[in-house]
Parts: structure tokens; C-alpha cells; sequence
């Protein structure tokens, strides 16, 4: 089966890392994106092919382990990464070149039926697509692929082909592209060809996937076109991802059996308040209004809130403060670790709330919180629930190197819902947040509600992302809308539903499915992870210099 995945504008060391992760999964992959602007040095790259010093090129430079010389990325160009199994043989790479060619060849034939750019295709002894070959010839298109063995011994395919529509052309100049100095680059917009970027992305996802796949699935970010509104924008980010809140359930619609939930504050729910006031500690528990809050505490069980109580961020779904944060509490990681002592906690559960307002995102107070609970209990389980930290590696390598014994990020929604939900984070950096965590050798967990207008299909399709990065626990409930100033509940699942999905997320080869209506992230944790890793718990990797 091939996944194609529309994902939108994604950094290029975030998507090379996803291509990466997904070289294990059991499927092929599609992968259909759009760079910020971006150079790219191929394994033949040559340093004088820059003609500026990096410092005047405006943009990232990274380096790629695909073939090719120096090339540039950038808004108005489409990029398409097929991670697809191929015969394991020495002509399966040119092979699989030449199909990206002719389907960007077939692509530009139906967004130019006049045959206005003459005929488009190879130039010989020139790699790539070009255009206007009876004229002077243009470059429209990039190659660039590399076929790797993965620890299947398949051949799996990586990186792939890069369409110029509407790309600002200057930022060629900076280079030699693919080492071409003879050659000019174009756009299908330069050469007179006045189309979207959303119908050239379609054609040619639908053109690559008739040459690579039998079956294809695909699901899509919205890419939120410009539109004029009196709504809340909460709202018409909603409408604009195809779903209609005027159909939605009204707020003070009676919740079916299922979803109520007796409220039971005995002696240990009481402790733990008086504990938590003690220390002056946030729970996510009080500050998202979490449904499972009496059950949980009256278990002795909570999931602790570190980096403060005001979160950077406005997901349409969260009831934590959005005010100004606060600065960081340096005593915090010591108060929370004193509260796991003080509860003898065998499984600790940190969450947090997003600080895009520092330089790591809060990644470092996170690890501090990690490594105090291994000195103040060494025998407890620590679980982080954590932010992307706006993808940035070194700040999630900040948290990987405590060595958490789960890494949780909620990728939340399935990918068209992702911008109305969560419009400051995304699919494919959740994906890739994840993938690293599993690179890093971690158990890894992810989980996501339903109710917000998704299709069933939809949700599938994420627990095979999930599962096809390597995820081993994922959790999936029933959105509840916190207030009417929130993302409405476009319906309620049913139970049956939820352990449906979750046979089918078992399916995909995901160790432990946490599916029910009031399932959350935190809920049953510690049974989570002892399904996800039946070796012994104990038996864990530490962080160095933290006693066990």
C-alpha cells in the first residue's frame, strides 16, 4: 500500500528525519511538502557551486544524503520524497528516477494542454525535468534520490524530485544548481504558465502515485487559503479544514452514559490537593480539566505540570491559561520529585506546557525535573508528555539525554484538522518529534482525540503514521469541549468505535492501544508501558551521572 501524505510547509532537516523513520515502515510512503527557503548539498556537492558566502544566502544550508550537486528549496515549489520498496538490483535507481520524470512531465501536460512550454521531458547529458526544450531550455524540475537497504534487507527509496511552479528564481543565482552553469532554471509560472500550487500538488501526488502504488491512501494538512471572515478564527480555521460547527453539538447537549463520570473526593483525592497546594505544584489534571481527575486521584496517581501554568500556545481544544508566562521556577524540578517521594509513586507522569518564549522551548527544565526524580526515587518510572519544541533537535536532545522511560507527544488530531486544532504546531513535526525519539532508542508514545469532525478513515490512517514511525503506545479519546469558547464536538464516538480502533492500531503493529471515551494521555500509564516493554521495568538505561 502507498500513504500519500499531504504535509504542507515542513523544515528540511524535520522531513529528511521523517523520510529517514519511515524507510522501516511496513508500507510505502508518499511524502508531498513544501520547504522554507533552503539549500541543499548533495553527496557530489561542490563548495564553489555557492557564489555568495552562506552568511548573504538568506536561508538554511543543510546537507543531504541523496545524489546531486548543490540546489536550492523554497516557498512555490513542490517537493515530493517517495520511501518505497524496489527491486534490489543496480538498474532499480535509475528506474525509479525515470518514473518521478515522466510524472512530472505528465503533471506539466495537464496544467499546460495548449503545449504552450514545447515538449517537456530529460535533456540529454543534463539531470532533471526541462521545459521549452524547442527554445532555450529551462530546468523545472530537480532529481536527487538514493536507495538504501533497511533492516529487512528491502531497498527502500529516499528524497526524490522538486517541481518549481512559483519559487522566487532569484535564489538560484546564489548557486550553480546541480552544478549547471550553462543552463537556466525556471518556474511553470516564469515560462507563462499562470496555475495553483494546490492543483499542481494534487496532479502530481495522483501522477507519482498511478507509477508507484497500486492502493493509495491519502490525507492532506490543510494549507489554509486566504479568506475573509467575521467568525473567531478558531472557527474559521474549522469551517476551512471541511468542517461545518453549525452541525456541531451544542455545548449543553446531554452527554450519552458512557461519558459521565461520578465525582468521588475521598481521603486520598483530599491528600493529594493538600499535597499538591503544599509544594505549589500545577497538575495537568486541574488545569485541562482532565474527566478521569477523582479516579486518578483517588488512586494516588497524578500527572505533574512543569515549566509553570501558562502555555505560548492557543490550541482550539486546551483550557490552560494563555496568558504571558511566568519565568521558570528553578525549584521546580525539586518540588516535583519530592511529590513522587513523598507519594512513594512507582510510574511519575510530567507534562508540560509549551514555552516557545525560551530558547529551548523548556526542554531543559524537563530534564532537570527528569534527573530529580532519579536521584529523589530511583526505582520510579518517568513519563514526559512534552511540546515539539518547535522542532528543533538540539532542545529535544536536551530531554532524549535524561533518558525518560516513556517520551509522550500527542500528535492530537488527524493531519487535515491539524491547523484548526493546533494552528502553532503540525503533523509532520509531530511525526518527526516522535521518530527521533524512537531513533534515540526510547519507548515512545503517542495519542489523539476524536469528535472534532475527523472521518474514521482519517483516524486510521493516523494510527499508521504512528505505528510506521515506530511508536509503541498510543492513546485515543473523546474530545470534550471545555467551554463555548472552544473547538465544538462534531460528535460522540461510541465505545464499540473506540476498541475497534484500537484492534486496528494493534494491527499496525503499535504494542498497546489505550482506546475508550475517557481515555487520555496519562491514563493507566503505568499499565501502558508494562504492555509496550514486557522485559523487566527495572532494567532501564540511566542517565550519566544520576545514581540508580
Amino acid at each position: 500500500m502507498l500513504r500519500r501524505r499531504h504535509l504542507g510547509r515542513v523544515s528540511f532537516a524535520e522531513a529528511n528525519d521523517l523520510q529517514h523513520a519511515l524507510l522501516r515502515a511496513n508500507d510505502d510512503y508518499l511524502l508531498i511538502l513544501e520547504h522554507p527557503p533552503t539549500y541543499t548539498r548533495g553527496v557530489r556537492a561542490k563548495d564553489e557551486h555557492f557564489l555568495v558566502d552562506f552568511g548573504a544566502l538568506d536561508a538554511d544550508v543543510c546537507d543531504a544524503d541523496r545524489g546531486g550537486d548543490v540546489t536550492y528549496h523554497g516557498p512555490g515549489q513542490i517537493v515530493a520524497w517517495p520511501i518505497v520498496t524496489v527491486d534490489d538490483d543496480p538498474s532499480a535507481g535509475p528506474r525509479h528516477v525515470h518514473l518521478l520524470e515522466e510524472a512530472v512531465a505528465a503533471t506539466v501536460a495537464a496544467v499546460d494542454p495548449d503545449g504552450r512550454l514545447g515538449r517537456v521531458g530529460q535533456l540529454e547529458g543534463y539531470p532533471g525535468v526541462w521545459a521549452d526544450l524547442d527554445r532555450t531550455p529551462h530546468k523545472i524540475a530537480a532529481v536527487g534520490v538514493r536507495t538504501e537497504r533497511d533492516d529487512r534487507g528491502r531497498r527502500r527509496t529516499l528524497h526524490g524530485v522538486a517541481l518549481n511552479v512559483d519559487v522566487d528564481l532569484a535564489a538560484f543565482a546564489k548557486i550553480v544548481p546541480c552544478g549547471i552553469a550553462d543552463r537556466p532554471v525556471g518556474s511553470l509560472r516564469s515560462l507563462g504558465l499562470d496555475v495553483s500550487m494546490n492543483e499542481v500538488e494534487e496532479i502530481l501526488g495522483a501522477e507519482l502515485s498511478r507509477r508507484l502504488g497500486d492502493v493509495e491512501t491519502v490525507a492532506r494538512v490543510d494549507r489554509a487559503a486566504a479568506t475573509i471572515s467575521e467568525e473567531r478564527p478558531l472557527i474559521r480555521r474549522l469551517r476551512r479544514a471541511g468542517v461545518n460547527p453549525d452541525e456541531a453539538l451544542d455545548l449543553r447537549a446531554r452527554k450519552p452514559e458512557w461519558l459521565r463520570i461520578p465525582a468521588h473526593m475521598g481521603t486520598e483525592f483530599q491528600s493529594l490537593r493538600t499535597l499538591t497546594e503544599d509544594l505549589r505544584l500545577v497538575t495537568v489534571c486541574e488545569e485541562a480539566g482532565c474527566p478521569n481527575i477523582f479516579e486518578c486521584w483517588e488512586s494516588g496517581t497524578a500527572t505533574f505540570m512543569v515549566n509553570g501554568e501558562r502555555c505560548t500556545r492557543a490550541c482550539g481544544f486546551c483550557l490552560v491559561d494563555t496568558r504571558k508566562p511566568m519565568p521558570l521556577d528553578p525549584t521546580e524540578p525539586a518540588r516535583v520529585a519530592e511529590a513522587v517521594r513523598r507519594l512513594n509513586l512507582h510510574h511519575a507522569v510530567v507534562t508540560c506546557v509549551a514555552r516557545d518564549d525560551l530558547a529551548d522551548g523548556g526542554a531543559g527544565a524537563i530534564a532537570d525535573t527528569i534527573r530529580a526524580i532519579r536521584v529523589a526515587r530511583p526505582e520510579t518510572d518517568v513519563e514526559v508528555l512534552i511540546s515539539d519544541v518547535r522542532g528543533d533537535q538540539a532542545s529535544l536532545d536536551l530531554i532524549l539525554d535524561a533518558r525518560p522511560d516513556v517520551l509522550n507527544h500527542n500528535i492530537e488530531t488527524v493531519a487535515r484538522l491539524q491547523r484548526a486544532v493546533r494552528p502553532s504546531a503540525g503533523y509532520a513535526r509531530s511525526l518527526t518529534t516522535l521518530a527521533r525519539a524512537v531513533r534515540a532508542g526510547l519507548t515512545v508514545k503517542s495519542g489523539l482525540m476524536v469528535g472534532l469532525g475527523e472521518e474514521r478513515d482519517e483516524v486510521i490512517e493516523t494510527l499508521a503514521d504512528l505505528a510506521s514511525v515506530g511508536v509503541s503506545i498510543a492513546t485515543i479519546g473523546q474530545y470534550l469541549r471545555p467551554t463555548a469558547q472552544h473547538l465544538p464536538v462534531a460528535r460522540w464516538w461510541t465505545p464499540e468505535e473506540f476498541d475497534e480502533l484500537a484492534d486496528i492500531g494493534r494491527s499496525f503493529g503499535l504494542a498497546h492501544v489505550q482506546s475508550s471515551p475517557l481515555t487520555r494521555s496519562s491514563y493507566h500509564a503505568r499499565d501502558a508501558l508494562g504492555a509496550a516493554t514486557p522485559v523487566q521495568l527495572g532494567a532501564r538505561p540511566r542517565a550519566a551521572g544520576v545514581s540508580a
